[in-house]
Formats: C-alpha cells, sequence, structure tokens
C-alpha cells in the first residue's frame, strides 16, 4: 500500500542525501579484527567500535558503542562537551563486546574488574562481586557477545549465554564509562571512532 511506498521515498530520499545505500542496512567492520557491528542495538545507533589490545599485542576483543541519536544532538558539535557527556552515565548508550578469541571467563571478568576498581575510590565495591556473578561459570569462545547498557545508575547486562543481570550503582556505571570513555580508556581505536562517529549520529 502507499505506507510501503512511502517507507521507499524515505530511504531513497536519505540514501540520496548520503550519497549511498540506506545506511542502516550495513553492519560495520572494525578494521583490526574483521568483526561485524550491525548499526542498530536496543534501540540505539552504532557511533564507532574499535579493537581491545591486551598482553603488548593480541587482540582480545571488538567493542562498540551505541548511543541515543536524539540525547548527543545538544554535544556532538562541540568535541569538549562531547567528551564530558561520554564520560556522563546519564547518556545512555550500550556497549557491545564480542570476543575475538577464546578466553577464559575469569580473565575476562577480573580484566574488566581490575580496570573498573581504581576508578570507584574504594565506593560500591560489592558491585563488582555482583558483575562477576553476572557471568556464569562457562569459558568465552570467539564470537561470544556481551551487552553492557548504561542508563544513570544502572547497568543492564547481558552476557554470554544470553542471561540478563541489573546493578544499580552511580559509581559502578561511572567507572565503567571512564574505562571505555576517559582520558586512559582500555581502547584507544574504540574512544577515537565514537568521537567521530557522534558528529554524523
Amino acid at each position: 500500500g502507499d505506507d510501503g511506498n512511502l517507507f521507499w521515498k524515505i530511504a531513497r530520499c536519505s540514501a540520496r542525501n548520503l550519497g549511498a545505500e540506506p545506511v542502516m542496512l550495513s553492519p560495520k567492520t572494525e578494521p583490526a579484527t574483521g568483526i561485524l557491528f550491525p548499526r542498530l542495538c536496543n534501540g540505539m545507533s552504532l557511533a564507532g567500535c574499535g579493537v581491545r589490545i591486551k598482553w603488548r599485542f593480541v587482540k582480545v576483543y571488538a567493542v562498540g558503542t551505541y548511543l541515543d541519536p536524539l540525547a548527543m544532538s545538544v554535544v556532538k558539535d562541540d568535541e569538549k562537551e562531547l567528551k564530558k557527556a561520554l564520560l556522563d552515565p546519564n547518556y545512555p548508550r550500550t556497549i557491545r563486546i564480542v570476543m575475538n578469541r577464546n578466553l577464559s571467563i575469569d580473565k575476562y571478568t577480573s580484566a574488566i574488574i581490575e580496570a573498573l576498581e581504581p576508578r570507584m575510590a574504594g565506593q560500591d565495591l560489592e558491585s563488582l562481586d555482583e558483575f562477576k556473578k553476572m557471568n556464569p561459570p562457562v569459558d568465552l569462545v570467539q564470537g561470544a557477545e556481551m551487552e553492557m547498557t548504561i542508563r544513570g545508575d544502572t547497568l543492564l547486562y547481558k552476557n554470554a549465554v544470553g542471561g540478563l543481570g541489573q546493578i544499580k550503582s552511580i559509581v559502578f556505571t561511572r567507572a565503567l564509562c571512564d574505562v571505555y570513555y576517559g582520558e586512559d580508556a582500555v581502547s584507544p581505536s574504540h574512544l577515537e571512532d565514537v568521537i567521530k562517529g557522534v558528529k554524523s549520529l
């Protein structure tokens, strides 16, 4: 019916403006690992992706950030404000992690906890145990996916076997933002790509 035509008009129109195929259809490839990131996740849009390198040269996982274009539209043209917004858990986002290699679940959780703990200044440390418990004792295989959705003081976590958990702690969510978007971010290539990508959300 007419609705269908309207949809194609809109799709064509946006494609014409961008001088390309409709962007929403093709996933983005993380260059270091070749891992694909769909354009949408939990209703949010992919801003950028990168790789987490550990032990100097091991590409452990690819990581992508999905943001709410409306929430980011206020800050996207001012890099200083944008960097502040990325550190602020009140700007909702989903961080999607896809393993690039097999890894024991203990190594995965302890690496994340090691990054979080010094950023939490001794507060709400029991949330680190909660995070550990949300990951079942099953080792991660290449291609395993985890999702961390941050909304204010709430982390919604989807583990590698699809189980859902929740942590309520502003200290935890703020520390998690700093892990991925701070001065000393664990994946510089991811942060750089996100800052670049937000501008065209």
